[in-house]
């Protein structure tokens, strides 16, 4: 009971999926999905110019054209996925474009990159943000880093399991405090300067000319090209708005279009401001310090009033809010991350329990894991960020590589249908062209530094997909041919459907859709008890998962589709000369439906035994339970507890070429 209390404080009370307002309350409008989507793409401005700065060393001439180079890719990219957002409106980004357009086995590619991305996400975010806040502190608070990193994952998954909007209200005055802050810095140091641009110009020729005497045009080239893509994270959010469209406000696509333009204007003027400011302010690496605070402190350092430090507050605050928006940032992995893992395991690539939602209809399994993930990566890299900068980097641009590759081939495969397909093409040619350069210099630059490691843990996971996949299939064979079998009995008898007796001996048997499952699950009843039941009731909860998450329209049509198979089993029950009748239930959680359900089934029908079915396998393996519910045995403990009869009725599943019985 307290620790019934305890979870409800934290995470919330249970919500009503039966109110059809809630999917209007828990979806984001624009500006909060740009809080909480774009966050990802707009913190990488504390990562992702500092990275590629640095590459430039000494010839930091290149600035400008760095900046203007990122700003471009930035709008390239924006828009692309912006056009994918019209094709694919009910989301799932990388994954749905690749599973769609290339196919499965790219899909589960795109889709093993992205979770390890969204990992990564939350990593890179955290131990970025906790890099801006020890740069203001003594050194050997630093030796605190891995534990300050995962109390704040801790905190931010608590928020999570609360639900998307909680978490996303709560951290919303950080992103606004951010903004401000670099507002002041960016247009502030580049207004600073604009009086002295003849001489900043000056000093960028002479620059320019010298490194054409020693480098030459190729080396200059080569140079410029490194740094480009070692700023590869800059890039690494954008996607986040194409995964997240299920959780936005209607009409979806014009909300998430929205969302995409507010990240690319913010990323761009942040990213390439901030380049900007590093440029005129001559910053330079400095040890235990970010470019970024290296910036603050020459741009506000020396800022007074009176003897009021207000430059060391502004440098400390605009600092702060970098390290709270990267924990911001964060969300990007808790959102995205479980609803990648939702559509693989709709897809059988991942067990299918990453589609169940908790009562609070957040995706709680998947935040569980990418939260432990997440933790174990930090505490594997031990918080470096530029180690997990070079790691992130490279599956992101696989994934983007992907999603263009699979709109440039639907263009070419449509061209027929679409007389203006090359003006659609286009934009998918050069971010195609932008992102494959990108992904081919970090793998070729980054692998010996740590690329290695990406690359070795997503065929790892790839390979785990395809296993799991194998299985489910090996099992939906056998399930197929027990459909063959038992789906079309002929009919026994053609007599009126008899009124059920509640005082006569009644089995319930929970079923799910209608097909050999359930059939032979009634048939075996029969068999093991024969002329003891006159009555049956059918029982059935339609489970709202991730798939069913859309809005209230599509769970009435799952309820409708549900009840048509419960109709179908009290007809095939009354064919057979049975009195029948069902039961249906709708819920996140199929257990505690289901009791409910059975025990009002109970108050009715005093002389009620209980049924459900078991997939019982030729040679039972550790994983097995993992892949598949316990829910029969579950069902079972819960109801005998309750006082009433229940039985676990066995269905075989040969794992060589016989069939069910």
């Amino acid at each position: 009971m307290i620790a019934a209390r305890f979870k409800r404080a934290i995470i919330g009370a249970p919500r009503d999926i039966k109110d059809p307002s809630v999917f209007h309350r828990i979806s984001l409008i624009a500006f909060l999905a740009w809080v909480g989507l774009g966050a990802d793409g707009l913190s990488s401005s504390a990562y992702g110019p500092d990275e590629s700065f640095r590459a430039l060393g000494t010839h930091t001439y290149l600035a400008i054209g760095l900046a203007l180079a990122t700003a471009f890719t930035i709008f390239i990219i924006s828009y692309a996925y912006s056009r994918i957002i019209e094709h694919f409106p009910f989301g799932g980004g990388g994954y749905v474009v690749a599973s769609k357009l290339l196919g499965p086995k790219y899909g589960v590619v795109s889709g093993a990159a992205l979770l390890v991305d969204y990992v990564l996400t939350i990593s890179v975010s955290i131990a970025s943000g906790a890099d801006q806040v020890f740069s203001v502190l003594p050194q050997h608070f630093v030796s605190y880093k891995i534990i300050v990193v995962t109390l704040t994952i801790v905190v931010l998954m608590l928020l999570n399991l609360r639900g998307v909007k909680e978490s996303v209200k709560i951290l919303m005055p950080i992103f606004l405090l951010f903004l401000i802050t670099h507002v002041v810095l960016i247009f502030g140091g580049i207004g600073f300067h604009l009086t002295e641009a003849s001489h900043v110009a000056a000093e960028m020729k002479q620059g320019f000319n010298s490194g054409l005497s020693t480098l030459g045009a190729a080396g200059m080239f080569a140079l410029f090209i490194r740094a480009y893509s070692m700023g590869a994270g800059t890039y690494t959010g954008i996607e986040a708005v194409s995964n997240g469209i299920q959780i936005m406000r209607e009409p979806k696509v014009d909300t998430a279009r929205r969302t995409m333009f507010y990240m690319a204007i913010s990323l761009a003027l942040t990213a390439g401001g901030i380049m900007l400011c590093y440029l005129f302010f001559h910053v330079t690496p400095e040890s235990g310090k970010t470019m970024n605070a290296v910036l603050l402190e020459r741009f506000a350092g020396g800022w007074s009033l009176g003897s009021f430090p207000v430059g060391n507050i502004f440098v400390v605050v605009t600092l702060g809010a970098e390290a709270a928006l990267l924990f911001v940032a964060a969300q990007a992995g808790f959102i995205d991350g479980p609803r990648v893992m939702s559509n693989m395991a709709m897809d059988s690539w991942l067990p299918h329990r990453f589609t169940s939602l908790s009562d609070r209809l957040t995706m709680q399994n998947g935040v569980f894991l990418i939260s432990g993930a997440s933790i174990l990566t930090l505490v594997f890299t031990k918080g470096h960020t530029s180690t997990l900068v070079l790691m992130y980097s490279i599956n992101v641009f696989l994934t983007f590589s992907l999603s263009e590759m699979g709109m440039v081939r639907y263009w070419i495969r449509n061209r027929q249908k679409y007389p203006d397909w090359p003006k659609h093409i286009i934009i998918h040619l050069i971010g195609l062209l932008l992102c494959l350069s990108i992904l081919t210099i970090s793998l070729v630059e980054k692998f010996t530094e740590g690329g290695w490691v990406t690359l070795v843990v997503t065929l790892a996971l790839i390979g785990l997909c395809i296993v799991i996949k194998r299985h489910y299939d090996n099992v939906n064979l056998h399930l197929k041919r027990l459909d063959d079998i038992l789906s079309n009995i002929p009919p026994v008898t053609t007599e009126a459907p008899k009124k059920t007796d509640p005082r006569a001996q009644t089995a319930v048997l929970f079923v799910k859709e209608y097909g050999g499952l359930g059939i032979h699950s009634f048939l075996s009843i029969q068999r093991l008890f024969p002329n003891h039941f006159k009555n049956y009731i059918f029982v059935s909860v339609n489970v709202v998962d991730a798939g069913s998450l859309k809005g209230a329209a599509d769970l009435d049509q799952a309820i409708d589709e549900t009840e048509g198979s419960l109709k179908k089993y009290v007809s095939l029950a009354n064919q057979m000369g049975f009195a029948a009748d069902f039961r249906l239930g709708v819920g996140t959680e199929v257990l505690v439906e289901a009791e409910r359900i059975c025990t009002e089934v109970a108050k009715e029908y005093p002389r009620s035994i209980f049924f459900a079915a078991k997939l019982v396998f030729q040679k039972e393996r550790w994983y097995q339970p993992l892949l598949h519910n316990e829910t029969a045995y579950a069902f079972q403990s819960r109801l005998q507890f309750a006082g009433l009869n229940s039985m676990v009725l066995p269905v075989r599943v040969f794992e060589s070429q016989t069939a069910v019985s």
